[in-house]
């Protein structure tokens, strides 16, 4: 069981998310650099999934509570929900971009409603608040409108899923996500972070194995142009994972830890406006005023949903 937290979170607590949902983006843009030469949504999962089963490896010679394996079932639990959230992400991106980022926002709310159901610690009154301001906020700085879709870069593949379909695997998507992150708050104490996030990152990494199938093309056939950008990128995404792992796992708050990373949305829509055009997404300037409005007040709601949690 969890224990119960009383006590004020350290500083660590609330910077390592928000450095977290800065690094989530740094690694997003790299790896949307690298498929520009046609690395694709499934090889570049598998190697950003090795890469956090090798970053969370070293964390084993911070040692653990005595191995139980009656509870070998947890970390199991863990990977197979964090893999099929991700999983489900790039179906869902498969489709309608501008319908399923935003529904994908609806994680920060169902993990406040799992920890209020699967955790001792009760959500705080501000932090229900918090939830619903960064969803809010989440779905303003990333929604566009259909009908402007088609500026936005990347556009729904041939044979894309079907719009309900679409936010029907971009909530399972958030569902998944949000039970992963509450129980391995619920289950790092059990094992201890020396010995829950290797294993159970080590799962994520050898179930990314089946993604093979999927490739469009061998790993070998990877463009050398490619790896100075995914590499970097794979490890990136490794280290804010492992941000956001390590303050779950430790010191709990997944409902506050996700309402303070959630500013990733804040910082990908500053890239995109800042980067644009190295990014090959200047289309993004292109869109009505209107969009640009209900970011700022995005803005100004995510602002808001921070001052709850961190106050």
């Amino acid at each position: 069981m969890a224990a119960v937290l009383t006590a004020p979170a350290p500083l660590a607590a609330t910077l390592l998310p928000l450095a977290s949902g800065f690094g989530y983006v740094v690694g997003v843009l790299l790896v949307k650099r690298a498929s520009v030469h046609g690395v694709g949504l499934w090889r570049t999962a598998f190697i950003s999934n090795l890469a956090m089963g090798l970053f969370f490896a070293p964390l084993w010679l911070l040692g653990g509570q005595p191995f139980d394996p009656a509870c070998l079932w947890q970390p199991l639990l863990f990977a197979a929900l964090f893999f099929t959230g991700q999983v489900f992400t790039f179906a869902a991106l498969a489709g309608d971009v501008s319908l399923a980022t935003p529904v994908l926002g609806l994680k920060i709310l169902f993990v406040a409603v799992a920890s209020s159901l699967l955790l001792n610690d009760a959500v705080r009154p501000t932090w229900w608040l918090a939830a619903a301001l960064a969803t809010a906020a989440a779905i303003l700085l990333q929604w566009v409108p259909r009908a402007s879709a088609g500026l936005v870069p990347v556009k729904p593949a041939a044979g894309a899923p079907h719009p309900r379909r679409t936010v029907l695997l971009a909530s399972l998507a958030a569902l998944a996500y949000a039970l992963a992150d509450v129980l391995l708050q619920r289950f790092t104490p059990v094992w201890g972070s020396g010995r829950f996030l290797p294993l159970a990152f080590g799962v994520v990494a050898l179930l990314s194995f089946g993604l093979i199938p999927f490739f469009h093309a061998p790993l070998r056939a990877v463009p050398s142009a490619a790896w100075p950008w995914l590499l970097p990128g794979a490890v990136m995404l490794a280290v804010q994972a492992s941000g956001m792992a390590w303050t779950m796992g430790n010191y709990g708050r997944a409902t506050a830890a996700n309402i303070l990373y959630s500013t990733r949305g804040l910082w990908s829509v500053l890239a995109v406006g800042l980067l644009g055009g190295w990014l090959g997404t200047a289309g993004e300037r292109k869109l009505p005023p209107g969009v640009f409005r209900r970011r700022l007040v995005g803005a100004v709601l995510m602002f808001a949903a921070i001052a709850l949690v961190t106050v």
